[in-house]
């Protein structure tokens, strides 16, 4: 072989292998082209949230705390806490058409133990949150809750607005607690 011969081979064999380190780390994430006239809209979750209705298989199934495999856990549900919100003098009238109310019930850090979601409300209004409205189903509604309410006139929870319009209960919330008031008096 001539030495224009092996060279060419060991070209040939770099590239060959370039192309395999390509086609392994190839990532196919299906990521779209930016559409400026996409609508926002709410995330499907169920995938990373489960609603933990569902029986898992056994080979599915967590193990059980005594090391076998069972049933998931099955969360705590208190009562629901029922209340009023009402507005305050600095957000009479500026509820936008087609807004949505979230009430959003904390227990401390990390995801909100439950949210309520409210299309075009009429204030004062009556609310009730409880396990029905949990984020994540697994996860228990036990208390004290700080009780929040966020109007937002995109109706994505995960956006601020200018003009969004917030409120907060005055003391934490435990299941079963009613005649609790809001004020929604924060323009945002």
């Amino acid at each position: 072989m001539t030495a224009n011969g092996s060279s060419s081979m060991f070209f040939a064999r770099l590239a060959a292998l370039a192309v395999a380190l390509l086609l392994v780390s190839a990532c196919d994430r299906n990521v779209e082209p930016f559409d400026p006239n996409e609508k926002p809209s709410q995330p499907d979750l169920s995938k990373i949230f489960p609603d933990g209705g569902a029986s898992p298989t056994a080979s599915d199934a967590p193990p059980s705390p005594s090391g076998g495999r069972g049933a998931p856990p099955v969360a705590a549900a208190g009562p629901p806490v029922r209340g009023t919100l009402r507005l305050g003098p600095n957000a009479e009238g500026r509820v936008p058409p087609g807004a949505v109310l979230f009430i959003i019930a904390r227990g401390g850090p990390g995801p909100p133990i439950a949210v309520k979601r409210i299309a075009q409300p009429k204030f004062p209004l009556e609310f009730e949150v409880g396990p029905d409205d949990r984020m994540i189903q697994a996860m228990p509604f036990q208390g004290p809750f700080q009780l929040t309410a966020r109007v937002d006139a995109d109706g994505n929870a995960t956006s601020r607005t200018p003009g969004d319009l917030a409120g907060a209960a005055t003391a934490p919330a435990n299941p079963g607690d009613s005649g609790i008031e809001i004020v929604i008096d924060e323009v945002l």
